[in-house]
């Protein structure tokens, strides 16, 4: 039963994606007769209105829209997403009948056929000896997908499609704080490092490149292990795994809003405010970053997926979010058993498989913001 449903997942999932291609291409068959009768209607209307309708298509917040949405790709995105946090954050509240960390107490007999084959020393003909023990067991561990339990139960008895919401909470919950930390940090001293220049350049530059030469995921594995002997609850751990991946993941940041901000700063515009008087701090983060926040949207969404993997790797490794609290990499260090490997695919595949959309999605979603905010993008 558990590998029929779990052979089912993946094909329904390919089967929705090609319900929406199908979708999407209609929908481009009907835009494209709505532009060739607004064409028609164009043609015959007055040179004024005209004129109006080219300035409405020629805004540069219309047209980044018009080109995201024409993309199948950020469809796509946009509906794996979606769906994710229905499932995380809205599937609890609909589906409660277990909670994170219940454990099914359901008494469970099991029954253990033993066959041994043994000689009779009399007649010396063979006899066949069957042992039946029956095993009853207070806790209701690896059972198979059931109207009670979706997606059955792991080894402790806890219910694998309840964890499978819980963990998605915890899992994009780190990925987004941690995203905008990041994005926080690297806007300040990215902002302070282009403004300037001279030796604050010099120096934030410098740290800048200590941390890119860091290998990420060896020195995480360290300080997570470090924090792991500090005994901390699961709640506190959460946090520390936030900071962890925050302080090793801001100088990707910095240096694009470093070197955006030295182009801009050239500009006609930077010139007037400097005339005009204002503060420093007003021409860096009044009139310089919100012109580079279409590259850290760009930025933010791609590392939304490297935070999410990071996360499941270590939680994974054991050095992440412990039990009982849920989240997939946890989820999916139940295959390290061979047991579960081989025969409870239940446990594991379908955290796999969330990790597997969350991160398509996100990138899905940065490839198309990336290519709708290119202005050399056709028109």
């Amino acid at each position: 039963m558990a590998i029929i449903i779990l052979i089912l997942l993946p094909a329904l999932l390919v089967a929705i994606l090609y319900l929406i291609i199908k979708l999407l291409k209609n929908q481009d068959r009907i835009n494209k007769n709505e532009k060739e009768l607004k064409k028609t209607n164009e043609e015959s209307s007055t040179a004024n209105a005209e004129s109006d309708h080219h300035y409405k298509e020629l805004s540069p917040i219309r047209l980044v829209m018009r080109r995201f949405f024409r993309s199948k790709l950020s469809i796509v995105g946009i509906i794996m997403i979606v769906g994710l946090f229905l499932f995380s954050f809205l599937g609890p509240v609909a589906y409660s009948k277990w909670g994170e960390t219940e454990v099914d107490r359901t008494p469970v007999t099991e029954q253990i056929v033993t066959v041994q084959e043994a000689t009779d020393k009399e007649t010396g003909e063979k006899i066949t000896i069957v042992e039946v023990l029956e095993h009853t067991r207070d806790l209701n561990s690896y059972a198979s997908p059931s109207k009670d339990h979706l997606l059955g139960t792991d080894d402790k008895g806890m219910d694998v499609f309840v964890r499978l919401m819980y963990g998605g909470r915890i899992s994009l919950t780190i990925g987004f704080i941690v995203v905008i930390l990041e994005t926080l940090i690297g806007i300040i001293l990215g902002g302070i490092s282009g403004y300037f220049g001279g030796w604050v350049d010099q120096l934030i530059m410098r740290i800048v490149d200590i941390f890119n030469c860091i290998p990420t995921l060896p020195i995480l594995l360290i300080a997570s292990a470090v924090i792991d002997s500090w005994n901390l609850d699961s709640d506190k751990q959460i946090y520390v795994l936030m900071v962890i991946i925050t302080i090793f993941s801001w100088s990707g940041v910095a240096r694009l809003v470093r070197g955006q901000i030295l182009s801009l700063r050239e500009q006609e515009y930077i010139t007037a405010t400097e005339v005009m008087g204002l503060p420093t701090w007003r021409k860096i983060f009044k009139h310089l970053i919100p012109n580079v926040m279409p590259q850290l949207i760009v930025s933010m969404t791609l590392g939304l997926g490297s935070v999410i993997l990071y996360e499941s790797t270590l939680s994974y490794l054991g050095l992440g979010v412990k039990l009982p609290k849920a989240a997939w990499g946890t989820m999916i260090a139940t295959s390290n058993d061979p047991l579960v490997l081989n025969y409870h695919l239940n446990m594991w595949l379908p955290a796999g498989l969330m990790i597997v959309i969350a991160v398509l999605g996100f990138n899905f979603l940065g490839d198309s913001l990336r290519d709708a905010m290119d202005p050399k993008a056709k028109k």
